[in-house]
């Protein structure tokens, strides 16, 4: 197979048993622990993967993308086979926080693999977004899964044996022929890059803007799922259908939205509305009773998820023209979001609940989305369709604006 199918089909696995863990792991954790304590979980296992994060351009420089990929799939691999044993309270959170902090490194690692294949940056919106399409495909069938496994008692031990089948095909993609590897790694110190970014306010606004899409990625998925379950009364049977439903403009919008970025558009435009969008549904969540119509439930969270996928296409396409794969230590940063998001989103989310309800949650965390994002966007550079991007040899920082 090609590379790039290879890849995606690897992201579409890794999606797979990532959207299950993701939709599962508060609602486990709240079977012996409350809310507010399984966020702090989470938030534990984050930690270990922001400390773990600055060593991985070392690491792939070293041993490759490929073969890190594998590693980290069978470490997932072993945590989800404990937690499908049903351990006590103690070992289940230590292998939920494990199973969380091993999710960022496989996302690094395809991310490398992915940016290898791409030779001319007038095509990074369609390759990225194909990518992503694939991860989103996968992603609705998790819910529909969730929904059958758990519908009949609640158990969530055929949930994770779920997860962990999900694995088995990816290590066996990635365990085939060797992958392009890319130029040789450009390596630099995290505070070298951490300066470098900051003083580029294109990239600093677009990073920004990422991490605002993975705290939403966290207080969306952790929270709606247990909020509409556990004081709303919505039985598995339909969280399931909804939660796919809920995920189809991820499949719909991403890719034709690449494309426009690439050749019309740009990405401005579509990031401010997606902040906009995203945010402003997330908060309506909290406005949701007993007896809100299941209709308008499911049209919020598609709203709230046509937000994210505008969010998501835009600034990975965006970041992704101005960096090369042989920039490894910005990548890091780039992706080291998602372990940071998963210590700031919980941890807020905790003190939310400890001092208020599910509502004040969505209210503040959906206002400050869409507030931050939207002033956030205004930084950025957009994108000109049509003009070539330059490579300026030093950092692969293109020059196109």
């Amino acid at each position: 197979m090609r590379p790039r199918v290879v890849i995606s089909l690897g992201n579409f696995f890794f999606a797979l048993f990532s959207t299950i863990i993701t939709y599962m792991m508060i609602p486990y954790l709240s079977t012996f622990m409350s809310a507010a304590a399984a966020g702090m979980v989470i938030a534990a296992g984050a930690l270990l993967s922001c400390f773990v994060f600055p060593l991985l351009p070392r690491l792939v420089a070293r041993y490759g993308a490929q073969q890190l990929a594998i590693v980290f799939a069978l470490a997932e691999l072993l945590a989800l086979f404990v937690l499908s044993a049903a351990p006590g309270a103690v070992a289940g959170a230590i292998f939920a926080a494990v199973a969380f902090s091993l999710q960022p490194f496989l996302a690094y690692e395809l991310d490398i693999l992915l940016e290898a294949t791409v030779a001319e940056e007038g095509t990074t919106g369609r390759v990225r977004t194909l990518f992503i399409t694939a991860w989103n495909v996968a992603s609705l069938a998790a819910p529909l899964l969730i929904g059958a496994l758990l519908a009949p008692n609640e158990s969530y031990v055929g949930v994770f044996l779920a997860a962990a089948a999900a694995i088995v095909p990816f290590i066996l993609l990635f365990a085939g022929p060797k992958l392009p590897a890319g130029r040789p790694p450009q390596l630099a110190s995290l505070g070298e890059t951490l300066r470098r970014i900051m003083r580029d306010r294109d990239l600093a606004a677009v990073t920004f803007g990422h991490l605002l899409l993975y705290l939403f990625f966290v207080w969306a998925p952790f929270y709606t799922p247990i909020y509409l379950h556990e004081a709303l009364g919505i039985p598995w049977s339909e969280l399931g259908w909804m939660f796919a439903v809920m995920l189809v403009p991820y499949v719909l919008i991403e890719y034709p939205a690449g494309v426009l970025a690439d050749k019309l558009i740009g990405d401005k435009e579509m990031m401010f509305a997606g902040f906009l969008i995203a945010g402003s549904s997330l908060a309506a969540i909290g406005l949701f009773t007993s007896s809100t119509p299941i209709i308008v439930i499911l049209a919020v969270l598609v709203a709230s998820r046509a937000g994210a996928a505008l969010i998501e296409s835009m600034t990975e396409g965006h970041f992704f023209r101005r960096v090369s794969e042989k920039d490894l230590s910005s990548v890091s940063v780039f992706r080291g979001i998602w372990p940071l998001s998963d210590i700031i989103a919980p941890v807020v989310g905790s003190i939310i609940l400890l001092v208020g309800s599910y509502q004040s949650l969505f209210f503040i965390t959906g206002g400050f989305i869409a507030i931050a994002g939207m002033g956030t966007t205004l930084l950025i550079k957009d994108f000109h369709p049509g003009k070539k991007v330059v490579d300026d040899g030093a950092n692969a920082v293109g020059t196109t604006y």
